[in-house]
């Protein structure tokens, strides 16, 4: 048993403000980097900055948290797509969703194969959960079976790092996450 008490939920309208700062941090951070002043995050909310404030103490645990939130979002779409009717489109809509967010959201990127503390939770539920789509894709004859969910995720990051490169077109991403996607096709 600990000494820390559990925090109180939030009321509705708290709840509303901290969804909406998280939300316009995600825009700001995937737009501009981490610079982004607070005060510019409470701006693009629609709140003061005390309010920013009072759910994040700092720059870095709004960060922090706007990286978890996405992470969750994911966790939870892969998990709705694990019981689809089509595993394999299932698995590969999910892996297109990802090439996406992690193109434009450089956190999610980050995120992905993440051994720092403070994505370790948010990234190994991921892995749990892109592991199960793999199986059930797997299972269906969709995906190769010669790999598993460490070469995946080795492949996605990498594939990440490499599409992310400052150079590097839309068209080139695109094309470097369609040959990706087809080395992971069963054949």
């Amino acid at each position: 048993m600990t000494d820390r008490a559990e925090p109180r939920p939030l009321r509705a309208d708290a709840r509303r403000n901290r969804d909406r700062v998280l939300a316009a941090a995600q825009e700001a951070f995937a737009a501009e980097g981490i610079s982004v002043p607070l005060d510019e995050i409470a701006r693009r909310a629609g709140v003061g900055a005390g309010t920013v404030y009072r759910h994040f103490p700092t720059k870095e645990a709004l960060f922090e948290a706007a990286i978890t939130d996405r992470v969750e979002r994911m966790i939870a779409n892969a998990r709705e797509l694990a019981t689809a009717p089509d595993p394999g489109k299932a698995f590969f809509d999910f892996l297109d969703r990802m090439a996406t967010e992690g193109t434009v959201k450089r956190d999610l990127a980050e995120a992905v194969g993440a051994d720092s503390p403070e994505y370790r939770k948010p990234s190994h539920d991921l892995r749990v959960a892109i592991a199960e789509l793999l199986t059930h894709a797997q299972q269906s004859g969709a995906v190769r079976r010669d790999i598993d969910i460490d070469d995946l995720m080795r492949v996605v990051k990498g594939t990440f790092l490499a599409a992310n490169s400052t150079n590097t077109t839309a068209e080139q991403r695109r094309r470097t996450f369609a040959i990706v996607f087809d080395g992971l096709r069963a054949h």
